[in-house]
C-alpha cells in the first residue's frame, strides 16, 4: 500500500511540473491575441474617413511588458501620420496609452512595443471594450479609422 501511495505522489508531482512548464512556456511564447476591424464610422468624435477600412491584430504579453501589433488600412490617404491604442469606451475619444508605428505608403505596419506597463496590459486583456485602436492621417488628423477592442 505504501508503494502505491508513493507512486501516486510521484505521478501527481510530475503532472504539476508538466502543467507549470507548459503554462510558463505559453506566457513566454505567445501572450493574448486580439483582433479588430477598423472603419471611419467608428471614429469619435467624427468624422473619420467614410471610405476607410482596416484591421488591427495584437498580441499582449503582460509578463514581458510587450504589445505586438500588425496594422493594415485601405482607402485612406497614406502614409498615415499616427497610430495608437487609446483608453475609452465605444463612441468617445480617449488618451493614447500605447503608441504604434503608423502604416506606411503600402498601408501596413507591424512591430512590438516593449516596456509597456504590466498593469495596463492586464487591464486591456480584462477590459478590452474600454480600449480602441485608430490610425490618423493628414486628411483626418483626429483619426481616419478606428476599431474598438473586444472579448
Amino acid at each position: 500500500m505504501r508503494k502505491n501511495t508513493l507512486l501516486a505522489l510521484v505521478a501527481i508531482l510530475a503532472m504539476v511540473g508538466v502543467l507549470a512548464y507548459s503554462g510558463s512556456a505559453l506566457a513566454d511564447d505567445g501572450g493574448r491575441p486580439f483582433f479588430t476591424e477598423m472603419d471611419g464610422a467608428q471614429e469619435a468624435p467624427g468624422p473619420g474617413d467614410p471610405d476607410g477600412t482596416g484591421t488591427a491584430s495584437f498580441t499582449l504579453n503582460p509578463g514581458q511588458g510587450e504589445v505586438c501589433f500588425e496594422l493594415a488600412v485601405e482607402d485612406i490617404v497614406l502614409p498615415a501620420s499616427g497610430a495608437h491604442i487609446h483608453a475609452a469606451p465605444v463612441g468617445t475619444p480617449g488618451p493614447v496609452v500605447v503608441p504604434l508605428t503608423p502604416p506606411d505608403s503600402t498601408g501596413t505596419s507591424s512591430g512590438c512595443r516593449t516596456g509597456v506597463d504590466r498593469d495596463l496590459i492586464v487591464d486591456i486583456i480584462q477590459n478590452p471594450e474600454n480600449y480602441y485602436v485608430n490610425v490618423h492621417n493628414s486628411v483626418y488628423p483626429g483619426g481616419a479609422v478606428r476599431g474598438q477592442l473586444g472579448k
